[in-house]
């Protein structure tokens, strides 16, 4: 069938089980894939009170309907469960090979229970699905197990998903990586993964995704493969390490875990800075033009091993400037360890800062930090904090929690300095400077998030890429009323939409090109009104699951720090005002037709179709 195989593989560890699940085109037209599809199965089979390292918890890898076929930005696929971190939705995304190649082999998602007796892994070869030994693997680095694992099979275009041996140890912020360098990152599913001692999932897929369309499709992978790359030619260049120096001279660059905007040593870390050193190379993903991913390598002071690839932004600040680091040597270094381990860098990165700001406050004395000298700036002690969170040592065994139980463990004062919405560390991204994003932080369903979120920089001067969903005028990136909350809702509403698709937010494609792709791929004749109400089907899904495993409208909060004034730079006397925003919450809630609770009311699951899912 064009855009989906009809097949769902289904895994119980626990009994050996291995089925097939043939769902209804329908099925796919309403939930498509990544976050729709998971968050349906999640509330249809993860009851309240379900642990997130219960055998019953679900972990979903699930590409899109458009994924699979050679399309720039569509082989991606969400990961899914629930969640270590924040007790509510996990869910990210990653692109690579690894989602092309499972739609290649013939199926639209695997979905994980159970756990098994001993370190398992997978193996997807076409209809052929087979549960192996993983008990050597057990311990390895990712770059060991990829290796073992073509090794084994003989097959050196076998592609990988697996966690690392931090989520061995259950760091809570354990990620997911396709083909060793494409991270779905965020929320813990990689140690949701381990939990179930399942280590890796291996797919060699020997079909042809079908597409309705496939001369449109070509014409529109012509359009990129020309056009597009030469409007990409920045980010083919630098990727999302371009974004350093601006967000530094904006005020809106994360510095000294948030306390300031701006970085001295912003230049050191930015993306030109990184070319002109320890750049080795870039890759890409399957089907892209593009090419934005980095590659780094060293031999000193410290040796990076370019397998891990190199550090996006995110990487950038979150070890760079919020640790107040401007080693760019070091910073690399710390991405090739949370590669090598499995960890998100984004909260590792948050939880060393919250470490640091704990040091210098006096919370943490030179004993309970190991010994470091864990002062803000000190790229050996960065380094070497995140070896500790990853093996569980020391300290680090304190921040693999998280900064929220780790603040609640440490009392005081700790909790000031703990940046988290829903127990997720937030990104790199400050919302003193894009006001609309610190709402987007406070509602988003899997805790604080950059890409299912507005960044209002960009829409002060023009909102041409949004006409198409009715969003007229530039607005304020410090405006934060009516206004902007449409905005936000309608634009997070599509963005929800690519997440289920699953596409690239970063491929330049033109809201009525996607549409265009998923008729081309599906054949569906489908509208830009139904894709949006996917979206927010989706995001509805997640509010009600976070909802009925007690995430409530109570940690929709944003941290304090947010709404203290910057001292100096930019954005000097800027903060959060907090009436501001609860009533910016409060008028987002009413349009996405959520009581005053944030409660999604009966009328709109109906609507949404989702009147299945009301208690």
């Amino acid at each position: 069938m064009p855009g989906f195989t009809g097949k769902i593989l289904r895994i119980d560890l626990t009994s050996g089980a291995i089925s097939t699940e043939t769902p209804p085109e329908n099925f796919y037209r309403r939930y498509y894939g990544g976050r729709g599809l998971s968050a349906y199965y999640l509330l249809r089979e993860v009851p309240p009170g379900t642990g997130p390292f219960d055998p019953e918890n679900l972990l979903i890898l699930a590409p899109g309907v458009i994924t699979g076929p050679n399309i720039a930005g569509a082989s991606r696929a969400g990961v899914a469960s629930l969640s270590p971190l924040t007790g509510g939705l996990g869910s990210a995304e990653g692109g690579g090979y690894w989602p092309a190649e499972l739609k290649r082999a013939g199926w639209d998602a695997v979905i994980v229970k159970g756990r098994a007796a001993r370190p398992t892994w997978v193996y997807i070869e076409d209809e052929k699905v087979e549960l192996r030994d993983g008990s050597a693997l057990a311990g390895k680095t990712t770059g060991e197990v990829e290796a073992a694992i073509k090794a084994e099979l003989g097959d050196s275009r076998v592609r990988v998903a697996q966690c690392g041996p931090a989520a061995e140890r259950l760091v809570r912020y354990s990620a997911v990586v396709f083909d060793l360098t494409h991270w779905a990152g965020r929320t813990g599913n990689g140690a949701v993964m381990a939990s179930k001692n399942l280590r890796a999932v291996a797919v060699r897929g020997g079909g042809s995704p079908e597409a309705a369309d496939a001369e449109r499709l070509k014409e529109l992978a012509r359009h990129m493969a020309t056009k597009g790359v030469e409007d990409n030619k920045g980010f083919s260049a630098y990727g999302t390490t371009r974004i350093v120096l601006p967000l530094h001279e904006q005020g809106g660059l994360p510095t000294r875990n948030f306390r300031e905007g701006s970085f001295e040593g912003a230049s050191a870390i930015d993306g030109t800075t990184l070319n002109k050193g320890l750049l080795a190379g870039t890759h890409t993903c399957f089907g892209c033009p593009i090419g934005c991913k980095r590659v780094v390598k060293a031999d000193e002071p410290y040796a990076i091993d370019p397998v891990y690839g190199g550090p996006e932004y995110e990487t950038l600040a979150a070890l760079g400037s919020s640790c107040g680091v401007s080693n760019l040597a070091a910073i690399c270094k710390g991405h090739e360890l949370c590669g090598a381990h499995g960890l998100d860098t984004i909260s590792t990165g948050v939880a060393i800062a919250f470490a640091m700001d704990c040091y210098e406050a006096g919370v943490l004395d030179r004993g309970a930090a190991d010994g470091l000298d864990l002062r803000f700036g000190n790229g050996e002690a960065m380094v070497a904090m995140v070896e500790k969170i990853a093996r569980r040592e020391g300290l680090g065994d304190l921040l693999a929690e998280g900064v929220a139980r780790a603040a609640a463990r440490l009392g005081g004062r700790a909790a000031g300095f703990a940046m988290h919405v829903k127990g997720q560390e937030i990104p790199m991204h400050e919302p003193r400077l894009k006001r609309g994003l610190g709402l987007g932080y406070e509602v988003s369903p899997t805790g604080a998030d950059h890409c299912h979120n507005i960044h209002d920089t960009i829409y002060t001067k023009s909102v041409k890429s949004l006409l198409p969903l009715g969003i007229l005028d530039p607005l304020p990136a410090d405006y934060l009323g009516p206004e902007k909350v449409r905005l936000f809702y309608y634009k997070t509403s599509w963005q929800h939409f690519l997440d289920s698709a699953v596409m690239c937010y970063f491929v330049s494609w033109e809201i009525p090109q996607v549409v265009d792709i998923v008729r081309a791929v599906t054949g569906w004749n489908v509208s830009l009104w139904e894709l949006v109400k996917a979206g927010e089907r989706a995001a509805t899904m997640g509010r009600l699951f976070n909802l009925r495993h007690g995430v409530g409208p109570e940690t929709d909060r944003l941290p304090d720090r947010f709404f203290e004034a910057f001292r100096g730079g930019p954005l000097d006397g800027a903060a959060m005002d907090r009436g501001i925003l609860d009533e910016a919450r409060r008028t987002y809630y009413a349009m996405a037709g959520w009581d005053e609770r944030g409660v999604p009311t009966r009328a709109k699951l109906v609507e949404l179709e989702l009147d299945w899912a009301a208690e």
